[in-house]
């Protein structure tokens, strides 16, 4: 039996950043997710990173654990302030918010 990733993508602010952002789940690209889309994806049991990414852009990298059917949930978003869209072209890794439900 395999773990299920469960993906959002928006929350209650508008994003800046625009266009699909791609999952990478252990560094490899598994995906892709659009504003206010959820995805859900089998993955197999054990340790893993999750990550997502739009041209330079990223997130910063989540590790977790999961177990035979569990269900593991993030959401994502891109930059919805000012002050941290504009760091995010020094700093790209600030451009992509990720963060476990």
């Amino acid at each position: 039996m395999a773990a299920t990733l469960h993906l959002a993508r928006g929350g209650i602010i508008m994003e800046l950043r625009r266009g699909p952002f791609h999952v990478l789940l252990d560094g490899n690209d598994i995906g892709s997710i659009e504003s206010d889309q959820t995805i859900g994806i089998p993955i197999e049991p054990g340790h893993h990173e999750l990550q997502v990414k739009t041209g330079r852009y990223t997130s910063p990298r989540h590790p977790f654990d999961t177990v035979d059917g569990e269900i593991v949930s993030f959401r994502c978003y891109g930059g919805r302030i000012w002050p941290i869209y504009l760091a995010s072209f020094v700093k790209p890794d600030l451009a992509l918010t990720l963060q476990r439900e």
